[in-house]
Formats: C-alpha cells, sequence, structure tokens
C-alpha cells in the first residue's frame, strides 16, 4: 500500500505593524525521517508509555497507526537534520 501524505506549509507570517523593519522570510521545506514500529498482536505487547516516552525524547512524533491481521503498524516521524 503505497500513499502520498501532505503536509500543509505554514503561511507567511503576518507584517509587523509601525517602522519596524522585517527579517525577510525564506520558506524552506521540512525534510522527514519515518519508522515504522510494528508489534504482532498475539505474541508481543503494545508499546507502553516509556517506550512511546524514549521514541518522543529522540524526538519521533506518532504519525499513524494501521492495523493488518494481527499486527498493528506505528508510524512515527521526526525531522530529519539538513
Amino acid at each position: 500500500m503505497t500513499a502520498r501524505i501532505e503536509v500543509p506549509f505554514p503561511p507567511r507570517p503576518a507584517e509587523p505593524r509601525g517602522g519596524h523593519l522585517a527579517a525577510p522570510w525564506v520558506p524552506v521545506e521540512p525534510r522527514w525521517q519515518y519508522k515504522d514500529l510494528v508489534r504482532e498482536l498475539g505474541s508481543e505487547e503494545l508499546p507502553t508509555e516509556a517506550d512511546l516516552n524514549a521514541l518522543g525524547a529522540e524526538h519521533w512524533e506518532l504519525a499513524g497507526v494501521a492495523s493488518e491481521g494481527t499486527r498493528v503498524h506505528f508510524y512515527f516521524k521526526r525531522e530529519r537534520a539538513r
């Protein structure tokens, strides 16, 4: 199964009021890194809060969950270093 996920690009910040000059706004599209964590429901436990906190400490964000028979896929993403 192949799916394309589009992440909305943030809007340009509003112009400041008064006589202040704003720094130029240069859009940079993020680059993502993905991780697929698979658990077999019959023989493995689901990720614990400690497991999820450890992934969060490494900047992984849960992006989606999908089941496939007795398997559960946990999809994580994080911004890749440039």
